[in-house]
């Protein structure tokens, strides 16, 4: 039995549990884009600035990349189910306390915190488990899970700006809150999967074992797998590091135009309802854009790499082009282009990982690459503030991460060019070893 489910299903249970992935991202990730929603209302209910105001983003998003090692490491050692509905719950508690908005420090340790370690220990287990259910539709599976933040952050636009109106910031914190346990409706129906990292690695380093020395067997195994899940060995890989300096950069970005759109949009006189729109409008494309590229990608015409690399510039373009807009429908177009491009990327920036690392390394991949991108992610959103600040402007804050971005495409191209010299390399060293032999008998032949 064990034998047969070790190789990944590639569909039937799969697409429950892509189903219940898409639900978690919604209900996690989709929050966190349209914060962006609650940022005027607590700037001017703190009277603070808008550097101090996106601490609250920025701890939610590093808190969500540190989480990461943490969450994987819960998975091997216990399942990604368990780990996702502890994630709801902590989600959940994050919002619920932030209702009280002591003080803004008591918004960095609730809403910043705690609902960035609910996001990383709910949105972590769910993308590595899509990807251990898939292998030849993996891109396809990433993509329709992750859409979900998208079809979510497109509903969740118009009703939070409807909370805000009618409950306050803080009322509008609590019901989110317990909107987010729905979390753990999603993790429960995440099935462990035997073709996990750990009985993947079992198998193949140990085999079959007749009888009882099965279980022997893997309780042997359990802790050299239990450590892969923290392989800083990874490190030494020039692969993996220049894809995780391409995640620093991205992730300094990623976070900045949802947090600056909607005050934007109030800075050029646009309406709040208009302004609520415009995330529904991001969500949208952003969902069409995953759906698109995840199914491109799983065509195979184009090497993943080469597709990421060419979506980050298309983002990049997109951002600066944004900062030209001076009313509501170029305003809108751009940010049409913007969340297109943006949804490209993420469908296939994780199957891409995949494709560097291997599957066998891919869990202690993925904790390790959230780990280092949270930089990015901590860095970011305040940077762009303090810039704001400066230039007492909200543009400069797209200006910034366009910027950003064009850097990390480098890093990209430079991670291909490393892919091809290597396998340049390794075609041209087995050269000679079938040429050897026809010349080795040839002159054997001339002796005789």
């Amino acid at each position: 039995m064990q034998a047969k489910e070790s190789n990944p299903p590639d569909g039937g249970y799969g697409w429950v549990v892509v189903v219940s992935a898409f639900m978690v991202m919604g209900l996690t990730v989709a929050v966190l884009k349209t914060f962006g929603l609650f940022f005027v209302e607590i700037q001017q209910h703190f009277d603070g600035l808008a550097s101090t105001t996106s601490w609250i983003t920025s701890v939610t998003i590093a808190t969500f990349h540190l989480g990461a090692p943490v969450a994987s490491s819960l998975c091997v050692r216990y399942t990604h189910r368990t780990v996702v509905m502890t994630g709801g719950l902590l989600a959940f508690s994050g919002m619920a306390l932030g209702f009280f908005g002591f003080s803004m420090v008591w918004m960095y340790a609730t809403t910043g915190f705690l609902q960035g370690l609910g996001i990383s220990f709910s949105w972590t287990p769910a993308i590595s488990i899509v990807s251990h259910y898939f292998s030849k539709k993996r891109a396809l599976a990433n993509a329709i899970a992750s859409a979900g933040e998208c079809a979510f952050a497109f509903i969740f636009g118009p009703f939070f700006q409807w909370l805000i109106s009618q409950y306050g910031w803080k009322g509008a914190l609590l019901i989110i809150g317990g909107i987010q346990l729905n979390i753990c409706v999603g993790g429960a129906l995440m099935r462990p999967l035997a073709s996990s990292c750990l009985l993947e690695d079992s198998h193949s380093e140990t085999g079959p074992a007749p009888g009882n020395s099965v279980s022997r067997t893997d309780k042997e195994d359990v802790p050299p797998i239990t450590h892969k899940t923290f392989n800083w060995v990874l490190l030494r890989r020039p692969e993996f590091v220049l894809y995780s300096i391409f995640g620093i950069l991205a992730a300094m970005s990623f976070f900045v135009p949802p947090l600056f759109l909607v005050p934007l949009s109030y800075s050029l006189g646009i309406d709040e309802s208009w302004t609520a729109s415009l995330l529904s409008l991001l969500a949208m494309v952003d969902f069409a854009g995953r759906l698109l590229c995840g199914w491109y990608a799983n065509l195979h015409v184009t090497k993943t790499i080469h597709l990421l690399a060419m979506t980050i510039t298309l983002i990049s373009t997109s951002l600066m082009l944004l900062t030209l807009a001076n009313n509501y429908v170029s305003l809108a177009i751009f940010t049409g282009f913007y969340g297109f491009f943006f949804g490209t990327t993420v469908a296939i920036h994780i199957t891409v990982l995949a494709d560097i690392v291997g599957m066998t390394d891919f869990d202690s991949a993925l904790g390790l690459f959230m780990l280092i991108r949270s930089t990015g992610g901590f860095v970011g959103p305040p940077l762009a503030g303090l810039i704001v600040d400066m230039a007492g402007d909200y543009r400069a804050g797209f200006y910034m991460a366009g910027s950003s971005l064009i850097l990390s495409a480098g890093f990209l191209v430079t991670l291909d060019q490393l892919q091809q010299r290597k396998e340049r390399g390794s075609q041209t060293s087995t050269k000679p070893e079938k040429s050897t032999l026809p010349f080795s008998s040839l002159h054997l032949l001339k002796y005789k």
